[in-house]
C-alpha cells in the first residue's frame, strides 16, 4: 500500500514543475485522446517516445511511475488477456470454442497495454509536478464559464481539494493499520481468496471509522472559520498564464498533429 503514489507530489524545480496547472491538464487531456487516436506501430512508438521524455523532463526517478503502474498492472493485463483471447482477426493461430487467439488479437492487445500504461504514466506526471491546491486552483479556473448555469464551481473545487489531500492520509493511514494487523500475526495474501477476503475486515473496519472522524473535524475546523457555501470568495493565491504554457500547448497540438498523420 505504501507503494501507491496517487495525489502525492513531488516536489522539484523542474521545467514542468513551473508550467500552469491548467495547461498541463489541458496537455495531459489532448495526449490522452491522441492515445485513443493512434492506431498503428509508429504511432504508439512515437507517443512512447514523447512520454518517455515528459518523464524525463519532470526530474522524477522513473522508478517512481513503475510504482505507480504496480497497483494496476493485474487490471491492465486482465483486459489484455481478454482482448487477445476473444478478438478474432487476420491470421487465426488458435481456435478452441470462443477462445481464439489472431493475429489481430495480439496487436491490439499490445496496442491496449500500451494505451493503458501511457495514460497511467501521464496522469502521473500532472500529479507529481502539481500540487494539489495548484490542481484545485486550475480546476475552478477551467470549470469557471460554468457559473453563467449555475453549477456550483467553488464548492466542486473544494470538494476536489479536499479529496486530493485526504488521499495520501488515508494511505498511510492504511498502511498503519495493516502494519498493526501483521504485528498481531495476520498475514495479508495467504490462504484461499475467502480467507484473503477476511483478513481484510479487520482494515476497513478502522479506516471507515477513522475516515469518518477526519471527516467530522474537517467540518468543524471549516465551520469554525466561517466556512458557508454558495458565497462568492475572493482568491488568495492567483495564478497567471505565461509564455510557456502557451509554448506548452503549441507543442502538444504539434504532437497531435504528427500523431494523426502516423495514423494516417
Amino acid at each position: 500500500m505504501n507503494k501507491l503514489i496517487l495525489g502525492r507530489y513531488f516536489p522539484g524545480e523542474s521545467w514542468l514543475h513551473q508550467l500552469d496547472a491548467r495547461a498541463k491538464m489541458i496537455s495531459v487531456l489532448l495526449l490522452i485522446a491522441m492515445l485513443f487516436i493512434a492506431d498503428n506501430w509508429m504511432a504508439y512508438l512515437f507517443l512512447w517516445m514523447i512520454t518517455l521524455f515528459i518523464m524525463h523532463l519532470s526530474q522524477v526517478p522513473f522508478r517512481t511511475y513503475v510504482r505507480g503502474v504496480k497497483p494496476m498492472i493485474w487490471l491492465i493485463l486482465f483486459t489484455v488477456i481478454l482482448q487477445v483471447l476473444f478478438t478474432s482477426g487476420s491470421n487465426v493461430y488458435i481456435a478452441w470454442g470462443p477462445i481464439t487467439i489472431s493475429e489481430y488479437g495480439l496487436i491490439n492487445g499490445i496496442f491496449i497495454f500500451s494505451r493503458f500504461v501511457l495514460i497511467v504514466f501521464l496522469s502521473t506526471v500532472l500529479t507529481l509536478t502539481t500540487k494539489p491546491i495548484d490542481l484545485t486552483d486550475g480546476i475552478n479556473k477551467l470549470l469557471s464559464p460554468l457559473r453563467f448555469i449555475k453549477v456550483p464551481v467553488d464548492d466542486i473545487s473544494i470538494m476536489l481539494s479536499i479529496s486530493l489531500r485526504f488521499i495520501p492520509n488515508l494511505l498511510d493511514e492504511t498502511q498503519k493499520v495493516m502494519d498493526a494487523q501483521k504485528a498481531r500475526g495476520t498475514e495479508f495474501g495467504q490462504g484461499s481468496l475467502f480467507q484473503q477476503m477476511k483478513t481484510l475486515v479487520p482494515i476497513f473496519l478502522p479506516l471507515f471509522v477513522s475516515s469518518l472522524n477526519r471527516a467530522e473535524d474537517m467540518a468543524n475546523m471549516m465551520d469554525v472559520k466561517g466556512y458557508r457555501a454558495g458565497i462568492k470568495r475572493s482568491a488568495f493565491r492567483r495564478i497567471y498564464w505565461q509564455k510557456q504554457d502557451t509554448w506548452c500547448l503549441c507543442s502538444v497540438c504539434f504532437i497531435g498533429v504528427i500523431t494523426v498523420l502516423l495514423s494516417g
